[in-house]
């Protein structure tokens, strides 16, 4: 006589670790989170941003930056898959924390933000280990899809960038041009005085908000002028801008 049994396993919940969404067809597909930390300094926009990313299923906003320390603080705490980062951000710019992040976190992605599309800020992106570029007019549209494709291990320019590139190769971390040769021989506490010194702030609001005394600021800006060849605070303000060190803001409408 054969006996026959009919047994149902059943997988605990606690073991179900990823997001499952139910189809039409009662089709239960297991959708892995990315995580992203939000660095933007404006607030509405941030929370713009945070609104558009919670709606997605596949999405987990897991920290927000208000400014470039904050974001590197909160990636060495949180580890997020993917940073989307402001160029124009206080205290600590976002090309020099995403250079930051990218060489102490290297399996973190980086999307760059900015209101300009010229050659040289993509370039500049590019060349701290960026692999996305969205223009802030437009990013809301497609900010989403150049998440999940940084993941992926592909890159995302906005679609203005995104048609130049092809007829326009961007410069590599090991390429060439003279700017970005420039910002290489900078320390990353010279680029935060740059910033700082560029923005208007006098040594003593400088010194305090670094943490340093007034000479090491004095110091500093020497170091400045004299690598770059510099010998005015214009002209290191001119230099900041021309290297995406500081940025003119602009309105961002979420839609």
């Amino acid at each position: 006589m054969k006996l026959w049994l009919n047994i149902t396993v059943f997988t605990p919940l606690w073991l179900l670790l990823d997001k499952a969404y139910v189809g039409p067809a009662s089709q239960i597909m297991f959708m892995k989170h990315i995580t992203v930390l939000l660095a933007e300094d404006h607030r509405v926009v941030r929370a713009g941003f945070r609104k558009l990313l919670d709606a997605e299923v596949d999405l987990e906003v897991v920290g927000e930056a208000q400014n470039g320390r904050q974001a590197v603080e909160l990636t060495r705490k949180f580890r997020p898959a993917v940073v989307v980062m402001d160029i124009a951000m206080p205290l600590l710019n976002g090309l020099e924390a995403a250079r930051q992040i990218r060489k102490a976190f290297p399996d973190t992605k980086v999307v760059m933000l900015s209101a300009h599309s010229d050659d040289a800020y993509v370039d500049q992106a590019i060349a701290v280990g960026a692999v996305g570029f969205l223009l802030k007019q437009t990013s809301s549209y497609n900010l989403s899809e150049a998440i999940r494709e940084v993941q992926n291990g592909n890159t995302f320019f906005s679609p203005s960038i995104a048609k130049r590139l092809g007829n326009h190769q961007p410069k590599s971390p090991n390429g060439g041009g003279l700017l970005k040769k420039k910002i290489a021989r900078l320390t990353s506490r010279e680029v935060e005085v740059l910033q700082l010194i560029a923005q208007g702030n006098a040594d003593k609001h400088t010194a305090a908000e670094l943490g340093i005394s007034v000479k090491t600021v004095e110091k500093h800006r020497q170091n400045l002028m004299a690598k770059l060849n510099i010998h005015e605070i214009s002209g290191l303000t001119r230099y900041a801008i021309g290297a995406g060190i500081i940025e003119s803001s602009v309105q961002l409408t979420i839609r």
